[in-house]
């Protein structure tokens, strides 16, 4: 059995959603075909496809191996097409997770007109303001906010943002500002979790950092549903600045205790290292790059 070729016929089989699809895509004959497919599952000892007369679907190992084959094949015939001296288009399925209100608000847009330039190019956009961890959810590349711990991740900077505090003027008419974030106890708030704890934030007070109790009144976990809770007028609330931009421009929100912002955190994309990157990160990574770049200046 030739494995690759096995391989690719699986895939095939997978992407065409079905066998004769996959048959007329190949140029090869049907049977041929399911008996690549077959032989490859007999080769793992592992069933790859639920047959059925209408269709085909992957079982949890088979998504697993498609998964890992389609990005073989990519990689392999990067390598041949380099080998030979010559030029590809960058191409295959880019899969990219970013959080929910970064992703929507600045990279969405971005990609779009990526996706124009590189046509070629599938992208799979996961946002989630979980944690995605790269090799587990099979991601190819993640825009992070905040600062990385040690790991074999490639890093590439793309700005920085800062956590700002902010209400809405309705709010502040009712209740008065904070000048100083200890009298945030006298206070209403809206805090998102995982993003720091509800029970006080941390701010700079001359060249050191402290810690201030705060009564939450409400705790998310969506930077959508605190922004959105805040400019209703239920209270102050503290996220990353891009975070609530929109609303700080069209004044649905004010900021407040902007003496005390701790400082800026970086924004970064990471993918993993110890590896030749694909083109269509590498193509990925120089187009976003600067264009992101230009939409994280928060100016207020």
């Amino acid at each position: 059995m030739d494995r690759f070729e096995s391989m690719s016929a699986f895939v095939a089989v997978v992407e065409a959603g079905g066998f004769s699809a996959a048959s007329r895509a190949l140029g090869m004959p049907l049977a041929t075909v399911s008996r690549k497919v077959a032989e490859l599952e007999e080769a793992l000892g592992a069933q790859l496809l639920v047959r059925s007369n209408r269709a085909v679907s992957l079982t949890d190992i088979g998504r697993e191996y498609f998964e890992n084959s389609r990005r073989l094949l990519e990689d392999l015939s990067e390598i041949e097409q380099s080998a030979s001296g010559g030029y590809s288009e960058p191409k295959g399925l880019l899969t990219i997770a970013a959080p929910v209100a970064m992703g929507r608000l600045h990279l969405s847009p971005i990609l779009i007109a990526f996706l124009q330039a590189y046509p070629e190019i599938d992208v799979e956009l996961r946002l989630s303001d979980r944690y995605i961890d790269l090799f587990e959810d099979r991601v190819d590349v993640a825009l992070r906010v905040g600062h990385l711990g040690d790991s074999s991740m490639v890093a590439v900077r793309a700005g920085e943002v800062r956590r700002v505090v902010c209400a809405s003027p309705s709010y502040l008419d009712a209740r008065s500002e904070p000048t100083h974030p200890s009298s945030l106890t006298d206070h209403d708030c809206v805090t998102m979790i995982p993003l720091e704890a509800a029970a006080e934030w941390t701010f700079s007070v001359g060249k050191s950092l402290e810690k201030f109790p705060i009564r939450s009144r409400m705790t998310v976990t969506t930077a959508e549903a605190a922004c959105d809770a805040a400019a209703a007028g239920l209270g102050i609330t503290r996220l990353f600045c891009y975070q609530v931009s929109e609303a700080i421009k069209h004044k649905r929100l004010r900021l407040l205790l902007r003496d005390f912002e701790s400082d800026p955190v970086p924004v970064q994309f990471v993918y993993p290292g110890g590896r030749r990157i694909p083109q269509k990160l590498r193509a990925f990574i120089d187009f976003v790059l600067p264009r992101l770049k230009s939409t994280l200046v928060f100016d207020p």
